[in-house]
């Protein structure tokens, strides 16, 4: 006993690490995270309660325990990558673990200041409002945002096309604050009717949610507003060794190849993965019309008149000068000019005009330098050592939709990482999009975690959208995806082919299309009114406190 005494911090930031980790997708039991933060919540509760020398940096230390435990299982598959293992799962589970451990060390100086009721309401929209930063800043990493742990259950998350992921981040910091609350009470007074009460309040939070869920699954009618043909490639190809060994040339034809082997002349859409071509080098942007690999590609689709070719690419663009100091331009050593880099998809079909679309959410340190005006010049060329980049990719600064002339799809082009994004997938929705074509390359971690559980965000947005989604994925897993978010065929991890489908056209905007992450705006809203109400009131008790001055 006298030693469970000695460690209970300790174990309880253990415990509440676990339980977060043990959560999420897609081996995880999401239904836990409704008292993973109990364990710390109690811990900083006792370290406030019994005014602990250093308080404020014991809460730190512990809930870093926490979270980086928490951190350091869900996103382990960071391991896989064949460049800078140690780097690449390192930063971003130090780092992480960092920003949820100083959020939760506010809370607990909000707490102090003004009251455990008080406290608790800023602890749930301080959170919300760290994870809506992670969405919008260049640090992103929303990878571990709360409601995203459903995916792997989405049968009972359907309400997400009101609210987004940010109601399930919400509906688990509730229930969180609940669990905590009434057992705090049962601690204090050993009353079973605390216990009784944490039952009985506790339980329909989580049912009821679940229940109403359930009904919008079973009694979901699939929208249509017309159907398309579609077929998803997906070649496998190693992206550290065949991507850039085996000619453009070659890598073009074995797409072509795929997919003649499902196409007909009644497909509406062939899609590609991320970067799926040229392989060595990129293609020029200025140049696009006269393309030799594009013009592969039309001559070899040319029988097929009405066929569009979506495809993920690698552009290059190049300028004369850089006057705004854009982090996008770079200049090679000896060039006569500055070149920048695109993470691109394009649709090719009859018609002379090309549309792209540039991906705008980048993965931070691999395909962009976050705040580069501001850090280069501290780190230098450091971030090469952990496999990351000295400049940026370049962007486009607002979402863009695919339309042609042969069918009524309106489409949006999401690129890999987009689609963890909830608000950017609508934005593409919001600008007319009636179906989501998803391109992403998953190999970099091999058979791991990582593909997995990117495939399972996927079906969040087929949710708050109600869009079908159809996704091509180099190495696996390509799939089609309806509008409940149920996968309805899909190629296995790691094998080559191609995969024929339907998918329904929808029109219709849901609330979390029109609307976006109005939770979290919300939240952070309040986390300034609460925030300022509890400095000034920090203030007016520290004036009290000073002792008067007189003559």
């Amino acid at each position: 006993m006298n030693s469970y005494l000695r460690y209970k911090n300790l174990l309880l930031a253990l415990l509440s690490g676990l339980l977060f980790a043990a959560s999420f997708p897609t081996y995880g039991f999401p239904f836990l995270l409704f008292f993973a933060f109990v364990p710390i919540l109690v811990l900083e509760h006792e370290l406030t309660v019994n005014q602990s020398k250093f308080a404020a940096w014991k809460t730190f230390a512990f809930s870093y325990i926490s979270f980086f435990l928490f951190n350091a299982i869900v996103y382990h598959w960071l391991l896989f990558v064949a460049v800078n293992k140690f780097g690449a799962f390192v930063l971003p589970a130090v780092f992480n673990s960092l920003f949820m451990a100083i959020v939760f060390t506010v809370y607990h100086k909000i707490k102090k200041i003004s009251g455990t009721y008080y406290g608790l309401v800023f602890f749930v929209c301080i959170w919300m409002s760290f994870e809506f930063l992670h969405l919008n800043w260049q640090f992103n990493w929303p990878w571990l945002n709360l409601g995203n742990a459903f995916a792997g259950f989405h049968e009972t998350v359907q309400w997400y096309e009101f609210t987004g992921t940010f109601g399930g981040t919400l509906w688990v910091l509730v229930v969180n604050v609940v669990v905590f609350i009434y057992l705090k009470y049962w601690l204090v007074t050993r009353q079973k009717k605390y216990l009784k009460k944490l039952l009985f309040i506790t339980l329909p939070i989580i049912v009821v949610p679940i229940v109403i869920s359930l009904a919008m699954y079973f009694g979901y009618q699939e929208k249509s507003e017309g159907t398309i043909q579609v077929v998803l490639i997906q070649p496998k190809v190693n992206p550290y060794t065949e991507k850039y060994s085996r000619t453009s040339e070659d890598l073009v034809r074995e797409i072509i190849t795929l997919s003649k082997a499902k196409i007909n002349t009644k497909t509406d859409f062939v899609i590609a993965p991320e970067t799926a071509f040229p392989g060595r080098g990129s293609v020029n942007l200025e140049n696009v019309q006269s393309d030799y690999y594009i013009s592969i590609f039309r001559n070899e689709f040319r029988a097929y008149p009405k066929l569009n070719f979506v495809s993920g690419v690698e552009f290059q663009e190049q300028f004369t000068e850089n006057p705004d100091h854009n982090p996008a331009l770079f200049r090679p050593e000896s060039f006569p000019y500055y070149i920048a880099h695109y993470n691109s998809t394009l649709q090719l079909n009859s018609e002379t005009d090309i549309p792209f679309y540039h991906k705008s959410k980048l993965v931070p340190g691999v395909e962009g330098f976050p705040y580069f005006h501001y850090l280069k010049p501290i780190l230098g060329d450091a971030m090469l050592d952990f496999g990351g980049t000295t400049h940026t990719l370049g962007i486009s600064e607002e979402a863009k939709v695919f339309t042609n002339p042969h069918n009524a799809a309106i489409v949006a082009p999401s690129i890999c990482y987009e689609s963890v994004f909830g608000e950017k997938t609508a934005e593409f929705v919001k600008k007319g999009a009636n179906v989501i074509f998803i391109s992403t390359n998953d190999s970099w971690w091999e058979n791991s975690q990582g593909h997995k559980q990117l495939l399972a965000f996927a079906k969040l947005r087929a949710i708050e959208n109600r869009r079908d989604i159809a996704r091509s994925a180099n190495s696996g897993i390509s799939c089609f995806i309806n509008q409940r978010g149920d996968i309805t065929s899909e190629l296995a991890y790691d094998t080559q082919g191609s995969l024929a489908g339907t998918s329904n056209l929808n029109n219709q905007l849901t609330a979390y299309s029109k609307y976006g992450d109005v939770l979290a705006r919300f939240a952070l809203f309040l986390v300034g009114v609460l925030g300022m109400f509890s400095i000034v009131e920090h203030f007016i008790k520290r004036k009290k406190t000073l002792p008067s001055i007189t003559k």
